[in-house]
Formats: structure tokens, C-alpha cells, sequence
């Protein structure tokens, strides 16, 4: 859950395991929703006034979601997801914007055969990812770096990684590509599941292990 500077709420949704359901205008599955905070569709969401879409989605064609956060540069909404066996990705959704899942991706089945509705890695009227991993670190939440704390880490974004046990840090240039990536914390063994940057400049990060 993502409110933008507007007031406007984004919710991220995954296809639940049904691949060809984040290609259906008609469900919310494998999209990312905007809404107002009481529930109220935004008239100028891009699916508004179809009978075969629904209201609220601002984007489709996403597979598993696990992190969003806004870019506090640009002011846009950034979200990341889970591939299948590789071709984990951050996006940056766009307003009716299609990103693919499942007719392409960077990754196969987790019993090594391609995915069934797979035409590869690029279709006519389908986005490419902003950035995607070929091996799946299994990212997980995100936030961005814009603090004075750690002058070295400014423009950059955290993303938890729960299958590399690590935080991974992208660098990023003032027009937001990524210019390079850092594994951290890679000795502690602990899956990273979330991650934030507190007031103070530090960052916070939650695991799921017990200790």
C-alpha cells in the first residue's frame, strides 16, 4: 500500500498462482489498483467507462508483488516483484500500461520448462522491466535512500532479498537507471523481509528468522 503525493492510494496484487489472470482486464489479479482513501475510483483511472475492465486498475500483467515505495525524486510510484525460476523485477507502473506476465518474463518454470503462455522476453504493446535479476534473489520489500545519514547511499534504493540473504542497494543516476547494485549484510544469514529509512537516516530491516 502506496499513497502518492496527491492522496491517492496504490495497492499491489499478485495472480494468486493463476497466470493468465493478470492479462484479464476483468479481475484484479496481477495488477497494481488506485483508488481514493474511501474506496472511490479516481475518474481518471485509464480503464474507467470499460465493460470488460475494472475501475480501479491503474496497471496489469504483474505476477507477484512484493514491494512499493515512491520515489521521492520523482514522485512515482516504483514496485517490484517476483519472477518464477528467475526474472525478478522492478517496475514502474504506468498509468494502463501492460508488464507481461505471464506472455513474457525473464524466467522459466520452477521445473525448468519454459512457462506455458511464454513468447519470450519482449511483445508488442508489453513494457520491460526498469531492472530485472536473470537468478532470483527473491526481493521482497523496498524503500528508497534520501537521507543526509549516509551521504555514500543517497540515490539509491533498498530492496530485502529473502533467497540470497542479503539487502541489496541499486545506485541510481539522476535520471533513475540503475548504475550499479551492492549485496549487504550477506554474512548474517537472515532472509531480509522489509525494509525502511527512518527519520534519523538509518535503515531498518525486518527478517523472518527466529533469532
Amino acid at each position: 500500500l502506496v499513497f502518492d503525493d496527491a492522496g491517492m492510494l496504490y495497492i499491489t496484487m499478485g495472480d494468486r498462482g493463476v497466470r493468465p489472470t493478470a492479462q484479464d482486464l476483468s479481475s484484479h489479479m496481477g495488477t497494481v489498483a488506485r483508488i481514493h482513501p474511501d474506496g472511490r475510483v479516481p475518474e481518471d483511472n485509464p480503464f474507467v467507462g470499460r465493460e470488460d475492465a475494472q475501475p480501479e486498475t491503474w496497471s496489469y500483467g504483474h505476477r507477484n508483488q512484493q514491494g512499493a515505495a515512491l520515489n521521492p525524486w520523482t514522485r512515482v510510484l516504483w514496485t517490484n516483484e517476483h519472477g518464477p525460476k528467475g526474472g525478478d523485477e522492478v517496475n514502474i507502473p504506468q498509468a494502463g500500461h501492460n508488464y507481461g506476465w505471464p506472455i513474457i518474463t525473464y524466467g522459466i518454470n520452477y521445473s525448468g520448462e519454459p512457462i506455458p503462455e511464454a513468447v519470450g522476453t519482449e511483445a508488442p504493446g508489453m513494457e520491460q522491466p526498469h531492472h530485472y535479476w536473470p537468478v532470483s534473489p527473491g526481493i521482497s520489500g523496498m524503500a528508497f535512500y534520501d537521507a543526509d545519514a549516509i551521504p555514500a547511499w543517497r540515490r539509491s534504493v533498498f530492496i530485502g532479498s529473502l533467497a540470497q540473504m542479503a539487502l541489496i542497494r541499486l545506485s541510481l543516476d539522476e535520471a533513475g537507471q540503475v548504475v550499479g547494485e551492492e549485496r549487504l549484510l550477506q554474512d548474517q544469514g537472515q532472509r531480509i523481509r522489509d525494509v525502511r529509512v527512518g527519520p534519523d537516516g538509518a535503515v531498518y530491516l525486518l527478517t523472518d528468522n527466529p533469532e
